[in-house]
């Protein structure tokens, strides 16, 4: 196939779902002991969704984090991956040391916070060198704290205060009282260094808050 023929394939398949949602709905992981896992994920806060069963053969748990859209799902004769196999699945935070002290403070095991030596990829346990701390520039998507559940599937805390352009669609949203809150403190502070950059003080604030959160929920250039 030609790259003519690949982009002709693209732009017809892109044209056919436009406009069609496919939100990602259920992650299944892989779990040893089901009794076990639900309870180190209702450790976590997790809200508990379902425990189904039918018989001896099949059991369905599933559990959704706060804030979060997707849920995760386990249980007997619903996958025939190794346990412990799910690996570097990622839950976005808005404050990476908030988040792993929740976690620390529900008995959770969790690493120091880090950050990789160049660039993300370090995520991956087998991949670059791991740096403790935050990002030093506190860059979104940078700071990372990685932590298992009793069986070993890997999880991984990334905190998120700027999206990629695009990664956002329609009208910003919060997940929660405590990511709008720390929206607010990222635009005052942005907001008091334009005030030193203007040498006066703007009666209109709360219209460059708004202007700074909608931007950086989108991914879009930030005000100065």
């Amino acid at each position: 196939m030609s790259t003519l023929d690949v982009s002709k394939n693209e732009e017809t398949t892109s044209t056919g779902i436009a406009g069609l949602d496919m939100k990602l709905e259920v992650v299944v992981i892989p779990v040893s002991d089901v009794d076990r896992a639900k309870e180190f994920y209702s450790k976590l806060g997790w809200r508990l969704d379902a425990d189904r069963s039918a018989g001896d053969n099949f059991r369905l748990v599933q559990f959704t984090p706060p804030g979060s859209g997707s849920s995760i799902q386990f249980g007997v004769n619903l996958t025939s991956a190794a346990p412990g196999s799910a690996q570097a699945m990622l839950l976005a935070v808005s404050d990476i040391e908030a988040a792993r002290s929740e976690l620390i403070a529900h008995g959770v095991d969790a690493s120091q916070v880090f950050h990789c030596e160049t660039g993300t990829a370090c995520r991956f346990s087998s991949i670059g060198a791991r740096v403790a701390g935050p990002h030093p520039a506190r860059l979104s998507y940078y700071s990372f704290v990685a932590f298992s559940d009793p069986d070993g599937n890997g999880w991984l805390l990334q905190e998120v205060t700027k999206r990629l352009a695009g990664r956002v669609a329609g009208n910003p949203t919060y997940a929660s009282a405590h990511d709008l809150a720390q929206a607010m403190i990222r635009a005052s502070k942005a907001h008091g260094e334009h005030e030193k950059r203007t040498g006066q003080s703007d009666a209109n604030w709360p219209d460059w808050y708004a202007e700074y959160m909608v931007r950086e929920q989108l991914g879009e250039e930030l005000p100065q």
